[in-house]
């Protein structure tokens, strides 16, 4: 019941996760989620974590980790690449996300889906094409 307060405000929260599923892989924060929210980042926090049960942090990690996963089992690109393409920057913060999420490394899961011999998706094809869902510089 304590979620049912926020409920008014789901069309406008909808809008700040629409935000993340789309725009995971750029720097989102606090601020730009409540904006596209239209509502305060303090009450624009707990609504939120209320109405989704987790944080707009966390749901950006999981959104992030879940595309890295799409990734890793359908491409050759490598965990660095990835990493890259999925909003970290930083290899460590991935990597150690991917594992609390996971249960296992990158690297590990990649390996456990190469071993099925399945073709996978060439890396300059995703580059090229924009299936990565990076836009191009010019888009934002």
């Amino acid at each position: 019941m304590a979620g049912l307060p926020a409920l008014y405000l789901l069309p406008h929260l909808r809008k700040a996760r629409d935000l993340v599923d789309r725009d995971y892989a750029e720097p989102l924060d606090l601020d730009e989620l409540a904006a596209a929210a239209g509502i305060s980042k303090y009450h624009f926090l707990r609504a939120f974590t209320a109405v989704y049960g987790r944080t707009p942090a966390v749901y950006l990690a999981e959104r992030r980790i879940e595309r890295a996963q799409d990734l890793l089992r359908a491409t050759n690109l490598t965990v660095t690449e990835i990493c890259m393409l999925v909003g970290y920057s930083s290899l460590g913060s991935f990597s150690s996300k991917f594992r609390q999420l996971v249960g296992v490394s990158p690297s590990e899961y990649q390996a456990k889906f190469a071993a099925t011999g399945n073709p996978h998706i060439p890396g300059c094809y995703i580059f090229m094409h924009g299936l990565s869902d990076r836009k191009p510089a010019g888009d934002r």
